[in-house]
């Protein structure tokens, strides 16, 4: 009998074929409609307007790089910030201690039930002007409490799902709590909760467009001075839209790499 396997390797192709296919259409459908929609508001194109904002014609970064740039510093500083709460919160959320898992569970509360821009709001005008720190260390300190809240209960279920087994080990090997968790617990379950922890990065970098609440010129703020003087509402918008949906693919990307290193040998 022949072997069907020749016959199925070179049919392949036509399913990702299909896929961009698909892919293809539903973007000229998407497209399609945004022209169909500027056209009934009477709106004139004019993208030609809109490279000056990335790169000015001395060769510097626009107004548009100018905030981004800040956004990835915003998304970097808050990101190892809500590493740094979240592991600590989730710490005191499984110790021993009565106090630690009280404290951990009153934090995780507020900082999950109420939204974030009021959060940003109290500590711009509140707890900054009291502390004296500017508004970038308030918007650092707002996004990673409010981020560390999310990646504690990561963590905690990752660390929850750890085999007994192996704190046994640990111990039979006469590690303390603290040395088990640092050597042994937390860097598997890190690697077992890393696909959230890269969803939860990808939303803090849209968290950030917040900060233009308290005048942060990131990259959401910077958008929205361009289209008040120019009128360029769908150019600038759409760019901005585009470069946050590079950024966060990006991010995706290398957290995609990153698991596959990671993954255990099957």
């Amino acid at each position: 009998m022949p072997d069907p396997t020749p016959a199925r390797t070179a049919g392949t192709p036509w399913p990702v074929l299909r896929d961009w296919l698909c892919f293809l259409l539903a973007l000229a459908g998407v497209l399609w409609l945004i022209a169909r929609g500027a056209d009934s508001l009477g709106y004139n194109w004019q993208w030609y307007r809109v490279p000056v904002f990335l790169v000015t014609p001395q060769g510097a970064p626009g107004p548009l790089l100018t905030g981004l740039l800040l956004t990835l510093k915003l998304t970097a500083l808050s990101g190892l910030g809500a590493l740094a709460v979240g592991t600590l919160a989730a710490l005191l959320r499984l110790s021993r201690s009565v106090a630690g898992r009280a404290l951990s569970r009153a934090y995780l509360e507020a900082v999950r039930n109420t939204p974030l821009l009021i959060q940003l709001l109290f500590l711009y005008f509140v707890l900054a002007p009291a502390l004296g720190i500017s508004p970038l260390v308030s918007a650092v300190l707002g996004l990673s409490l409010f981020e560390g809240a999310y990646v504690s209960e990561i963590l905690r279920a990752g660390i929850v799902s750890m085999d007994q087994g192996q704190w046994d080990a640990a111990r039979s090997l006469g590690m303390g709590r603290a040395a088990a968790y640092r050597l042994v617990i937390l860097p598997q379950a890190v690697r077992r909760v890393l696909p959230p922890l890269a969803s939860q990065s990808v939303s803090l970098v849209k968290d950030t467009s917040l900060a233009s609440v308290i005048a942060i010129a990131e990259l959401t703020l910077r958008g929205g001075e361009i289209v008040a003087q120019t009128f360029l509402s769908f150019e600038i918008w759409f760019t901005v839209a585009a470069l946050y949906w590079i950024v966060t693919t990006t991010l995706s990307g290398l957290a995609a790499s990153l698991e596959r290193r990671l993954a255990y040998p099957t």
